[in-house]
């Protein structure tokens, strides 16, 4: 694995090599990430999704993002970390603070991310200036969901995009260290790229961003639908699935366990044993 990033070299990254980037949730996935060379991992609050089962993001709290993030922490602790600012926990630069000096304290995250452009601008100045690293993110937000209307594709009108674009470039202006594009058209992602001078990340945004991040479950194949943007590479539902039918199909004929993955006594200790039960 390459030298670990941060958030400096994260912005100075622009416009070099596409960085590859992956939500992950517990130990397991980020220790994964971490060994396939992932270059930074995102706890997002899409475990509510796609881990917790939940229909949206908005039910995750603060403290499920603490946890999830020393899970990652724990899995990957050479990686990059960005660790997700939950629903309502920034609504003030205060409370911006106070929860995302959570996250890096208590979990470790090397920086946190929240939703948002120049409505968010006075909650990045004040991480900012506590030394906390920020990423943006912009397009479709979902913690706007129900502002939203649904999960629908943003920026497709004249003025959408250019509130979009200024929004990028506030963020730009107040430090962050990159900024993540959703469910956006690829024309107005590449645009927002040129016009800013740190690192975009897309999802659903086409392929003329700086890089790219996946949900964990889409891009190995375990979810049961899928987004346009998410291009699964494996399939591993169907393996686990298999797998799963294999030991209910063997435990039920008894074929499993067979002598090999069964502990034995010698035949000397067992009659011995045999031979001391009351009645014997």
């Amino acid at each position: 694995m390459s030298e670990r990033m941060t958030a400096q070299k994260l912005k100075e990254s622009k416009g070099q090599e596409p960085q590859a980037w992956l939500t992950a949730y517990d130990f397991t996935q980020a220790q994964l990430a971490e060994e396939a060379g992932i270059d930074v991992i995102l706890v997002g609050d899409s475990v509510g999704t796609t881990a917790m089962g939940y229909d949206s993001t908005l039910p995750v709290t603060l403290d499920d993002m603490v946890y999830h993030a020393r899970l990652v922490r724990r899995g990957a602790p050479k990686t990059m970390m960005v660790a997700d600012l939950p629903y309502l926990s920034y609504t003030t630069p205060e409370q911006a603070l106070q929860s995302a000096a959570r996250l890096v304290k208590e979990a470790l995250a090397d920086a946190v991310k929240l939703e948002g452009g120049r409505r968010v601008l006075k909650q990045v100045d004040a991480l900012i200036l506590n030394d906390i690293p920020v990423v943006g993110h912009l397009g479709l937000t979902p913690q706007s969901v129900h502002a939203m209307g649904g999960y629908k594709v943003q920026a497709r009108t004249h003025q959408a995009m250019a509130d979009l674009v200024d929004d990028a470039r506030a963020l730009h202006d107040h430090g962050v260290c990159s900024v993540v594009l959703e469910g956006i058209p690829d024309r107005v992602a590449a645009y927002v790229t040129e016009a800013i001078g740190v690192p975009t990340i897309g999802i659903g945004a086409g392929n003329r961003t700086d890089g790219q991040v996946l949900v964990f479950h889409d891009c190995l194949g375990l979810s049961s639908r899928y987004p346009k943007f998410a291009k699964p590479f494996a399939n591993l539902r169907q393996i686990i699935l298999d797998g799963m039918g294999a030991f209910v199909s063997e435990v039920r004929s008894r074929s499993f366990p067979d002598d090999s993955h069964s502990y034995h006594v010698t035949d000397k200790e067992w009659e011995t044993f045999w031979n001391r039960q009351p009645g014997r």
